[in-house]
């Protein structure tokens, strides 16, 4: 009886399974150095071993053509699954680029039959159309506008591939925002409703669906493997963007750990690549390990973003805005000028110093360096300095006191509410004032918490609601807003609440007291108020307010360009839209504190009711 021969070469997953490791066998140094310079973006370790990032490992599959032992190669099973897929898909895949004329093997006629006979959900045309093009794929990515029901479609799908035997469990990874939908679809969509769960300890081995947020996805990765590994899976990335980043941060590398073990990979998300060709790589590497990549990277390296789009676009489904034949929205931008303690202290903190300002610049300079606090000054420089809590509010003094001559401007600005009203405020005010009599309520966003308590004092009259991260009541806060008809307000951050909530049957104006550079989490919170389900002839208005001459001017044109780009890659007017605002002048422009005041005591005294 003959001995089997030592494999000249491993090849398997490393602990992380973000990572190929190859080891060859003793005596084979020579052959192994010229494999593994084929893997420039390799890390070798030892003269006979080198671990390789997954991707770059399916992108570079062909340097393994130069091993010259080929039969004596050792595969871990999951591992060689994954590289037959990823070349079967590969070659799907350009079937699709090559011939944009392609339907796919399903059409939308065919999805009724195809999703079993325990569906029974309506779904829209578009919707069909998306199931048919994504079931004609191996794996596939949603990138449909928020509203357009990517949940009910991503569960088709599972239904459609149930009902053939292919899978039949589906782990969704999601924020927390989205459980409830996930929940309720799943219960509505079948006659006998899925077995749905929220992820809480260990996995219950009789659960149909399995939802697990993104910041758990890190310590429960061995539980969650064990779960995939134990019956044909399929996994859905909600609102994927949260791992644009890739195998580069935490949940990326969580997410590229976990997909190699589901027979079928989706994702879903409305921001594909809120800032630029790199997002969209590192999502559709999650679906084609190997081959997203290397096609986007191909696709825009041109510069001739309409022609990526083409090259692209058999890859992904996206229903439009416009498809989902909403009334259009107004967006405008407002600026407003800075009064002039705030303009000499903004400047301060940008280096421009004023003889005031200069004894103490060395105050200024330790202030303004990070950005957060450039976009803190250019609505109130007060929000730099601490307050008596970490939400402290500011504690304006109306009238406002005079500004003494003789005082240091750092001195000034530590009590600047007592001298000066933020001009964004005070546009807000307005704009809430103004929608409030004539029974509009309005969502305001800020990105930061004090701006939010703050409003919330500055606007009690119209009994605002109030969400942010610490927030405990945020059901309550939000069902007051929808329901409560002398709550005029709803104060959030698109942090808290720019995904998965719908405000749309209530509120049709949101004011952005400010905005920061990311252009997915813009997009996203748009969307709260402008949604599938709206009545046909609502008036939707978004405002930005941006102060002159501060960081809100490269921040407009910084998202002018993400959005730009965002909207050509996807074909989607409606993005493109959005990056060139329409100017529109101040509705507090004429407004000073006494009219401010007395705005105020005439709303306390008789209400708005």
């Amino acid at each position: 009886m003959t001995t089997p021969a030592e494999p000249s070469l491993r090849i398997a997953f490393d602990v992380t399974r973000t990572r190929a490791v190859l080891r060859a066998a003793k005596g084979l140094e020579g052959d192994f150095a010229q494999l593994a310079a084929r893997f420039p973006a390799g890390g070798q370790r030892t003269l006979l071993s080198i671990e390789v990032d997954l991707d770059d490992f399916l992108t570079g599959l062909d340097a393994l053509a130069i091993w010259q032992h080929a039969e004596t190669v050792d595969w871990e099973q999951d591992l060689a699954t994954l590289v037959g897929g990823v070349l079967d898909d590969a070659d799907a895949a350009e079937q699709r680029i090559q011939d944009p004329e392609f339907t796919g093997s399903i059409t939308p006629d065919d999805v009724e039959a195809q999703l079993g006979l325990d569906w029974c959900a309506d779904l829209t045309d578009f919707q069909k159309r998306d199931i048919a093009q994504l079931l004609s794929m191996q794996h596939g990515a949603n990138f449909s506008v928020p509203g357009a029901g990517k949940t009910r479609v991503g569960l088709a799908i599972f239904a459609a591939l149930r009902a053939r035997g292919d899978v039949r469990r589906l782990l969704v990874v999601s924020p927390k925002s989205a459980y409830e939908s996930w929940s309720y679809e799943s219960e509505v969509c079948f006659r006998e409703p899925l077995n749905a769960r929220v992820m809480d300890g260990r996995p219950d081995p009789g659960t149909d669906v399995l939802i697990v947020n993104y910041e758990r996805l890190g310590r429960s990765l061995a539980a969650l493997a064990s779960w995939l590994r134990a019956a044909p899976a399929m996994i859905v990335l909600d609102e994927a963007h949260r791992m644009k980043l890739g195998a580069r941060g935490i949940y990326g590398s969580a997410c590229m750990a976990l997909g190699p073990l589901a027979r079928r990979r989706l994702i879903l998300t409305g921001t594909p690549a809120p800032n630029g060709a790199r997002d969209l790589e590192n999502l559709l590497s999650f679906v084609w390990p190997g081959h997203g990549r290397r096609v986007v990277t191909q696709a825009v390296a041109g510069g001739d973003l309409a022609h990526a789009s083409k090259v692209l676009r058999p890859l992904f489904t996206r229903t439009t805005k416009n498809e989902l034949g909403l009334p259009p929205y107004e967006t405008r931008i407002r600026k407003v000028e800075m009064p002039p303690l705030h303009r000499e202290v903004y400047d301060a903190l940008v280096g421009r110093y004023t003889v005031r300002a200069e004894s103490g610049r060395s105050d200024f300079d330790a202030l303004g360096k990070a950005m957060l606090r450039l976009l803190m000054a250019a609505t109130s420089p007060a929000l730099l300095l601490e307050g008596e809590s970490r939400y402290a509010a500011l504690e304006y003094q109306v009238p406002p006191l005079s500004v003494p001559e003789t005082d240091s401007l750092f001195s000034l600005m530590k009590n600047l509410p007592s001298y000066e009203l933020s001009p964004k405020y005070k546009e807000a005010l307005s704009i809430v004032a103004s929608n409030a009599s004539m029974g509009r309520k309005t969502l305001v966003w800020t990105t930061f918490v004090r701006s939010l308590t703050t409003m919330e004092r500055l606007f009690a009259a119209y009994e605002p609601a109030v969400v942010h991260g610490g927030t405990p009541d945020r059901e309550e806060q939000i069902k007051r807003f929808r329901e409560d008809r002398d709550c005029h307000v709803l104060l959030s951050n698109p942090a808290t609440l720019g995904e998965g909530i719908s405000l749309h049957q209530v509120c049709h104006d949101a004011v952005y007291v400010d905005r920061d550079f990311m252009a997915g989490r813009f997009l996203q919170s748009l969307d709260r108020i402008h949604r599938l389900g709206l009545a046909p002839g609502t008036e939707t208005r978004v405002t930005v307010l941006a102060s002159e001459g501060t960081i809100d001017e490269v921040v407009a044109l910084r998202l002018e360009e993400k959005l730009e780009f965002m909207g050509q890659i996807l074909d989607d007017p409606s993005v493109q839209q959005l990056a060139d605002l329409e100017e529109e002048p101040s509705l507090a422009a004429g407004m000073d504190m006494a009219d401010v005041r007395a705005l105020l005591s005439h709303i306390s005294a008789h209400g708005t009711r």
